[in-house]
């Protein structure tokens, strides 16, 4: 028996030795574009375990829907990480594989407004309308957030009102737009 153990012991480590070695030889560079949201923390975690583990080397650039997109269309991607619906048009225009889509994670949106501001009541509908209608400007971003906040005002019939003051954030997360005073109240995915 002691034989034996002995033997599978060094045919895994045999095993575990070509694997490596065949790591090396096959590593890839992957190069994924992503949604922001909470987003850049899981992936950076995740991403780095993923290159310790496969000797692959991972690119990864988090963007807005539009940004996506474009790069999808580019062929610039191997991976696309957003939402749904934003993957769902990318295999209806054939730029990405049909089925091809996994549901990672479900994610929230939350509203926010400056440091010692009063907090709007957004406890029902109505409120969140009568919050909205109130701000002087409206953050959101441009990504898959800022889009469901779209589709949201738009079943509120408020969208023309909501969008006449909109600041929307590019390249930089709803809240500093809030902190800097560029928003009054501001609605974004919460990680």
């Amino acid at each position: 028996m002691r034989a034996w153990s002995k033997f599978a012991a060094l045919a895994a480590v045999a095993g575990l030795i070509a694997l490596v070695a065949g790591t090396a030889v096959d590593a890839a560079e992957i190069t994924v574009v992503a949604s922001g949201g909470p987003l850049p923390n899981v992936l950076g975690t995740l991403v780095s375990m993923f290159e310790r583990t496969s000797g692959h080397k991972v690119s990864i650039s988090f963007k807005g829907g539009p940004a996506i997109a474009a790069d999808v269309k580019q062929g610039a991607v191997d991976l696309v990480i957003t939402n749904a619906e934003a993957v769902d048009d990318l295999s209806k225009s054939g730029d990405v594989a049909a089925g091809g889509k996994t549901l990672l994670m479900i994610s929230k949106i939350g509203v926010a407004v400056k440091v010692g501001a009063p907090k709007p009541d957004i406890s029902t509908a109505d409120k969140l309308k009568a919050a909205l209608l109130a701000a002087k400007t409206v953050g959101y971003s441009e990504g898959t957030s800022g889009q469901h906040f779209l589709t949201v005002i738009e079943r509120l019939g408020i969208a023309d009102a909501v969008r006449s003051k909109a600041v929307i954030a590019q390249g930089e997360p709803v809240g500093a737009v809030i902190a800097k005073g560029a928003a009054e109240i501001g609605v974004q995915q919460v990680a």
